[in-house]
């Protein structure tokens, strides 16, 4: 062994050599990388190293120098395909080198004396991801990855293509301090301050992967903390390093009772049963030599056995060094150090480097020393070959995943059609960042290369600000299905005028004119219409992590209190309310009597006056029968429904209700999703419209008895001038109405229905008890009694389409009533009808419910788990936020596809409001991000976040929300094309084939609702099965793992330019 240290290999100083931090070899032997606190990234010829002591070697010594961190480099590594250099600081960034083909200038840097570069390394990227120092830095051995760890507790995976963060993991506690790679790039592992190593399980990702394709790699396998329950914590690295075979990994800083070792974790069963013991101090660094050696020379192999090991076993070497300043190296042919070397530095060695050929070492120590060791001759043993290696790695996988290997030529080219959708799909959202109207019109749905429907007019299923019921502009969505404009008609833009006119602003300063600048994002009025999910992170962790992954909405962490105690009106008027000048008190006795019983801790009880606040008086006993106000009268329980399995509260009985409806418009039916179910007149509506108002007898009864009362009004004006009067024997409790028909529903429990012009339209309906919701959707109409019972009936066909269904088991009836307490049952905040006739029911847990008919039962939509472990929860998703309704056009056809658009959305953003005021889901998300660290649940949030995609489907195909549904079909097959489910895509895919019948079938299942997945009909929830089954193809088509699946619908689809026919028939 042979040991060089050249008096010029140093980071010099003008006092001192500056602390050496790290060093590594390019992986062709020919350079030497070191890193150290000056902030200078130099390379150095190995060669000139090697030949140092020849005064005849005038080859220049130092290739470059780069110094492009403004602090203390810690680490710095060459990609295992030599391509790229990478080095992290403690100012927080990653800095990529690339080797510049051209010759360099030749002059050294002014105020130096270093001597020119050989070499032009220039930076090709910065990569900001981090909140402190990077301490260490791997590539994997494909150098698709490239992964950097510091004392922000960080672990950030870059890709090795494109330099895009692709995943931040925050798995561990404390400082993470090292990592290594497996060389069959299966895993990789990590040391923390934490007292642990954890491994972490990945698939290479492909050159145009993003963040989204690898949410869920790099993922948690096992967290090692055996060896190191009792590590100091003084080191100031943990460099582990994984043997060229993958049997093992060497972690440093591992402790054996109290002496400090090397602890061996093997691979698969990740127990550390293996000690290196002999250094005197904590371990800092440990390096397996890259090559597998022999006992006995390669020729004396046996010639009929050359692909068994050789006798006696392939060895491997490992060097270890930390704060002792001594160096082992050790052979596993050997229980003891082949190699001590004691006080080879004067501080802690930080940093060991292999040459590619497994003879060679080179070692940086804090002192600012580099020493390379030369092992001669066999003295390590034979070397075997690296072909020898990737037999050894086979076994563990190494070459044969993520290859890649398409599926012949037809496999290519779907690859490149699904790829070239992404961009334009990428383009088309950028040109609507930057306000590019033409970008959006001429876009793509989903990338898949579809054509998008034309987009001018985008909203959320509400209706027009004006209310007027006027033809729909070229290319409105009206829910997914939209009008083309005709050929050289270029659709208007509404905001073009504005536009002009905030372009022709002038403004004048000092006497000289001014033109307004104006923002490039504000000069597009229109939203695009491509889908723009952006996954909300159910996990994320501090405000500092929130560059690391999408912003989260929902702040779990405390309750929400809306309004301050007493309401609405202590909001506005404030709480405290002066007292009334009481005759008699001039000294102010009894407002001091109040204030001292304050200050007691008790409360006063006064009356709250029009004049101000009065004490309390003590009024005379009532004598006789004491009558319940008229206001509560409704909410007085009849003791026949004291019994009832469920009672709502019932409505106040008001003096004056009315319902306003703007004139020609059909007001139920694109009533906003968030406002007033039953309250007054919306804001929006014009006051000259249409109103319905219903007048409630105020006063005692003209002939003294209670149950003689005066009728109720109703009337029906339009723009101030009645159209017709009736009356009702009861009070009017619920009114509403639509351009078909009027209905009021009374406190004895029954209802009336009147046409436009007054004739009654059916005879009154009794209820069992009194109605608490009534609401009306188109000819639809639905009434919630007191009991809790749904009735929903057709106007037009007078007919229900189910029997009257309970609210019980929506208000969790089965759950309170098993519990050893009684427990308060959600409340019902809202109950809507879709063009269906579907209910749609939210409660104050969060929950959202709808009833579907054909089953006969009632399945739960949106709920507070999604909320806590989807990953796609409030997607900012423009497909599904800007559906418009398609109640405005006059096609029946077309309106007949509208159906419940934005109820989804609807019921994901009530069960967000309802868990941001009740904080309800705060305990559920500690218990998901406890789930996370656990053992066994590695895939849980991935898992959660398929099924809420599947549970949107089902959703949106029971509703036969049709844009809706395109929408979260294409999220979901992006979601398995990343997941790499074989299974579920297969199934997803002959699901949109659907099922195969004769003519006769089909047609009459044409004629039926088209919301069976295994329907022999040619559509599916209103859009065409083979235009689903493109678009699906197409974003599946870039995963080649699952080309052997979607190439054959591919040829069949004809979506690569063959025409479909027989030749191409699957066999399904």
């Amino acid at each position: 062994m042979l040991f060089i240290r050249p008096t010029w290999l140093t980071h010099g100083g003008e006092k001192k050599d500056f602390e050496v931090y790290s060093c590594h070899v390019s992986p062709d032997g020919k350079r030497l990388v070191t890193a150290a606190g000056d902030g200078h990234v130099r390379i150095w010829s190995t060669e000139a190293i090697f030949n140092a002591e020849d005064p005849n070697d005038t080859q220049p010594k130092q290739l470059a120098s780069m110094s492009y961190h403004s602090g203390t480099i810690h680490t710095v590594r060459f990609s295992s395909n030599g391509r790229y250099l990478a080095s992290g600081a403690d100012d927080k960034i990653v800095c990529v080198y690339v080797l510049d083909p051209n010759p360099p200038a030749h002059t050294a840097t002014f105020g130096t004396n270093e001597s020119p570069p050989v070499e032009n390394w220039r930076i090709f990227r910065r990569l900001i991801g981090h909140d402190n120092d990077v301490q260490d830095l791997a590539w994997s051995y494909d150098s698709s990855v490239l992964v950097s760890v510091g004392l922000d507790s960080k672990i950030v995976v870059w890709s090795g293509h494109t330099f895009e963060k692709l995943k931040t993991i925050s798995a561990h506690q404390s400082h993470v301090k090292g990592l290594t790679f497996d060389p069959a790039n299966k895993y990789f592992a990590t040391a923390s301050d934490d007292r642990t190593v954890k491994i972490f399980r990945f698939s290479p990702p492909g050159p145009n992967s993003t963040a989204h394709d690898q949410m869920n790699n790099f993922m948690l396998e096992k967290t090692i903390t055996a060896p190191f329950t009792a590590s100091p914590l003084t080191t100031y690295f943990r460099r582990p390093s994984w043997s060229p075979d993958g049997n093992h990994i060497a972690a440093a800083n591992a402790v054996n009772g109290p002496v400090s070792s090397v602890a061996i974790i093997n691979r698969g069963s990740w127990d550390g049963d293996i000690h290196l013991i002999g250094h005197e101090a904590p371990v800092e660094v440990c390096a397996f030599s890259p090559r597998l050696f022999s006992k006995i020379p390669l020729d004396q192999w046996p010639k009929d056995a050359r692909a068994l090991p050789p006798p006696g076993g392939q060895i491997t070497v490992i060097a270890c060094a930390g704060q002792d300043k001594s160096l082992s190296v050790w052979i596993t042919s050997n229980p003891r150090p082949m190699i001590i070397t004691q006080d080879l530095a004067v501080k802690s060695i930080s940093d060991l480097a292999w040459s590619p050929d497994g003879t060679k070492l080179f070692a940086t120590s804090l002192d600012g020393s580099i020493v390379a060791l030369v092992f001669e001759g066999h003295e390590l043993g034979y070397t075997v070959g690296l072909e020898e290696n990737d037999k050894v790695l086979q076994k563990y996988g190494a070459g044969r995943r993520n290859i890649g290997i398409p599926e012949g030529p037809a496999g290519l080219l779907l690859e490149d059609m699904s790829k070239e959708g992404e961009i334009k799909g990428v383009e088309g959202r950028m040109g609507a960042l930057m306000g590019d109207t033409a970008g959006a019109l001429d876009g793509t749905v989903n990338g898949n290369g579809l054509q998008a429907p034309p987009t001018n007019t985008l909203t959320n299923g509400n209706p027009n600000s004006s209310g007027v019921k006027d033809v729909p502009p070229t290319g409105a969505i009206t829910n997914g299905t939209g009008t083309k404009p005709s050929a050289g008609q270029v659709p208007e833009d509404p905001n073009a005028a504005k536009l002009e006119r905030l372009k022709q602003r002038v403004t004048y300063k000092d006497g000289k004119k001014r033109i307004a600048p104006l923002l490039v994002s504000s000069s597009g009025g229109n939203v695009s219409s491509l889908p723009r999910a952006q996954l909300k992170s159910s996990t994320s962790q501090a405000q500092g992590n929130a560059t690391d992954s999408p912003q989260t909405i929902l702040d779990l962490s405390k309750p929400f209190d809306g309004l301050p105690r007493g309401g609405l009106q202590a909001l506005l008027l404030g709480n405290k309310r002066k007292l009334a000048v009481v005759e008699g008190d001039d000294d102010g006795h009894v407002e001091k009597r109040l204030a001292l019983t304050s200050q007691n801790g008790a409360t006063p009880i006064v009356e709250n006056t029009a004049d101000g606040l009065l004490p309390a008086r003590i009024l005379p006993p009532v004598a006789g029968q004491v009558n319940s106000p008229d206001f509560i009268r409704p909410a007085v329980t009849n003791p026949s429904l004291v019994t009832s399995q469920l009672r709502l509260a019932v409505p106040k009985v008001r003096i004056q209700i009315s319902r306003e409806r703007p004139t020609g418009s059909n007001t139920m039916t694109k009533t906003q999703y968030d406002g007033n179910v039953n309250g007054d007149t919306t804001n929006g509506t014009s006051q000259t419209g249409t109103s319905f108002e219903a007048r409630n007898p105020v006063g005692p009864s003209p002939t003294g008895r209670q149950q003689d009362r005066e009728p109720s009004r109703l009337s029906v004006c339009r723009k101030g001038q009645p159209i017709w009067q009736d009356y009702l024997p009861k009070s009017v409790l619920l009114i509403t109405g639509d351009n078909d028909y009027w209905a009021a529903a009374c406190e004895d429990g029954t209802l009336y229905v009147w046409t436009p012009a007054g004739r009654r339209l059916i005879n009154a309906m009794v209820l069992e008890s009194q109605p608490v919701i009534l609401e009306c959707r188109g000819w639809w109409l639905l009434c919630i009694t007191a009991v809790g019972m749904c009735y929903v009936w057709n106007m037009k066909t007078l007919s229900s389409p189910h029997p009257p269904v309970s609210l019980a088991p929506v208000l969790d009836i089965a759950i309170h009533t098993l519990q050893s307490h009684a427990t308060n049952a959600p409340a019902v905040t809202s109950a809507r009808l879709n063009s269906e006739g579907r209910v749609v029911v939210t409660l104050t847990n969060g929950d959202g419910y709808a009833y579907n008919p054909s089953m006969y039962v009632w399945q739960r939509l949106s709920e507070v788990w999604w909320a806590v472990g989807s990953q796609y929860w409030n997607t900012t998703d423009s497909s599904v936020g800007n559906l418009t309704s398609s109640s405005t056009q006059a096609d029946e056809i077309t309106e007949h596809m509208n159906v419940s658009a934005g109820i989804i959305p609807f019921l994901e953003k009530a069960t967000t409001n309802e868990t941001l005021v009740r904080g309800r889901a705060y305990f559920l998300q500690r218990l998901v991000k406890h789930l996370l660290s656990r053992e066994g649940f590695e895939g849980f949030e991935s898992s959660v976040s398929v099924a809420h995609l599947e549970n949107r489907m089902a959703a949106a195909l029971m509703l036969g929300a049709k844009a809706e549904f395109q929408v979260y079909l294409y999220m979901y097959a992006r979601r398995l094309g990343a997941e790499g489910i074989k299974a579920k895509v297969e199934e997803l895919l002959r699901g949109l084939l659907g099922g195969t019948s004769s003519e006769e079938d089909i047609a009459v299942a044409d004629s039926l609702q088209d919301r069976e997945w295994d329907n022999p009909s040619k559509s599916l929830c209103g859009w065409s099965r083979e235009e689903l089954l493109k678009g699906v193809v197409l974003i599946l088509g870039k995963h080649r793992d699952l080309q052997r699946i979607t190439v054959q619908y591919a040829k069949v689809l004809g979506v690569m330019g063959e025409p479909p026919g027989d030749d191409h028939a699957m066999d399904v």
